[in-house]
């Protein structure tokens, strides 16, 4: 008998053993091999960790780290993930720690005002049907530069107040560029419900301990300015008509503004209309937005604005747009229109042309059923046109007004 290594934890044993009295690895080849334990898979740099605590009287014993930096050093700083960490299996434990990595959130406590309105927003804009949702939230965040460096934690009513009342923001493209533009009514409305939602989301990943936002109410005199400071829109004079037309190949962007009087449509279904959703057969297009009676409602072409439509159209093909309006103005950006780049254009020909400043991107709309009107149209043929919902019953569900009758009403416009 004779001593030898066991080539498992390299103990000695006697050549005779069946198996390795230190280890219980089986010594003797024909014997049946112990089995080893399945090993898991590795996890990736940077991905978090999960350390499984041996014992018995632990009921959850899948502890589960993720990672949130690292140190001068360059190793990894982790934290416990929240709001649970410990897990039955390991299975459940990588479950949780692959659902934080789909939509990570800041585990930092110290995490500042900007970062927590970065993680919002990359989660909040994802959620939006709509380019003017995101720049309600973005036109409001200009004005709180005082608490971009602030801790989210340390954020209390009077500071989300003194946004409202104190802050401003910086012109940049108008024509007094770095003047202080504080923010009206509208604004202040729009600050507080911003902060409402964002701190609802620290909240709810415990970067704060209370929504501060939500402890205090608009005062009354903000919405007695808001209310003041709403007006409606206005309609474009004959005169003003004519001053558009005779312009029209000398001034870029008239024709957009002449579209939108003769079908009515809303600045933002205006910019984003496409060329599938034109038919030169039949002159009319199906398109819209906003409400369930404005989308892809049928708009017949009035024959007046037939040469402009066909233009844009042909000139979108040679650009490869999918898009009937486009333009990159003075940058080299994307062709495709917005509903700011049409308000942009839109201000840049009632400027030019001297038209009453006051116009708005909306005022197209209303011209188009102020005239309708004026011209006899059908009541329920307008509504239709510029999609507004029909509450007759019997005009909603037992009326079918087809594209020739659609045209017929509309072209009772002068």
């Amino acid at each position: 008998m004779s001593l030898i290594k066991c080539p498992e934890c390299e103990l000695q044993v006697s050549d005779r053993a069946l198996s390795c009295p230190h280890c219980g690895y089986p010594m003797d080849k024909k014997g049946i091999q112990r089995k080893r334990p399945k090993k898991r898979m590795r996890l990736p740099n940077g991905f978090g960790s999960i350390t499984e605590i041996k014992n018995k009287n632990v009921r959850n014993p899948f502890f589960v780290r993720v990672t949130v930096g690292k140190n001068e050093f360059g190793r990894p700083i982790q934290k416990s993930l929240k709001p649970q960490a410990y897990f039955e299996t390991w299975n459940d434990a990588y479950a949780a720690l692959l659902e934080y990595q789909k939509n990570p959130y800041d585990l930092d406590q110290d995490i500042t005002v900007k970062q927590l309105y970065d993680k919002w927003t990359d989660f909040y804009f994802e959620q939006l049907t709509s380019d003017s949702s995101t720049r309600t939230i973005t036109a409001a965040w200009a004005y709180c530069s005082s608490l971009y460096n602030m801790r989210a934690k340390d954020v209390r009513a009077r500071h989300i107040k003194g946004c409202m009342e104190d802050g401003y923001r910086i012109e940049t493209k108008g024509k007094r560029k770095g003047e202080k533009i504080f923010a009206s009514a509208g604004v202040k409305a729009r600050i507080k419900s911003m902060f409402n939602l964002m701190f609802d989301y620290a909240l709810e990943y415990e970067i704060v301990d209370k929504n501060y936002a939500r402890t205090f109410d608009i005062s009354d005199d903000i919405i007695k300015e808001k209310e003041q400071n709403k007006r409606g829109h206005i309609v474009f004079t004959e005169s003003e008509s004519e001053i558009l037309w005779k312009n029209l190949n000398k001034i870029k962007y008239v024709d957009w503004i002449l579209i939108q009087e003769y079908m009515g449509w809303r600045p933002q279904e205006l910019a984003t209309l496409r060329l599938d959703e034109i038919n030169f057969e039949k002159w009319y297009m199906q398109a819209g937005m906003k409400t369930d009676a404005g989308k892809q409602r049928i708009v017949p072409i009035h024959s007046r604005i037939r040469p402009l439509v066909q233009t844009n159209y042909e000139f979108a093909l040679s650009i490869g747009s999918k898009y009937l309006f486009n333009d990159k103005g003075q940058t080299h950006g994307s062709w495709k229109i917005t509903y700011d780049k049409y308000a942009n254009r839109f201000k840049k020909v009632i400027d030019v042309l001297n038209l009453n400043p006051l116009h708005r991107p909306h005022d197209p709309r209303k011209t188009f059923v102020t005239r309708a009107k004026k011209a006899g149209m059908d009541e329920y043929a307008i509504k239709l046109i510029v999609g507004h919902k029909i509450e007759d019953i019997t005009e909603a569900t037992y009326t079918d007004r087809d594209i020739e009758w659609l045209r017929q009403d509309i072209e009772k416009i002068e």
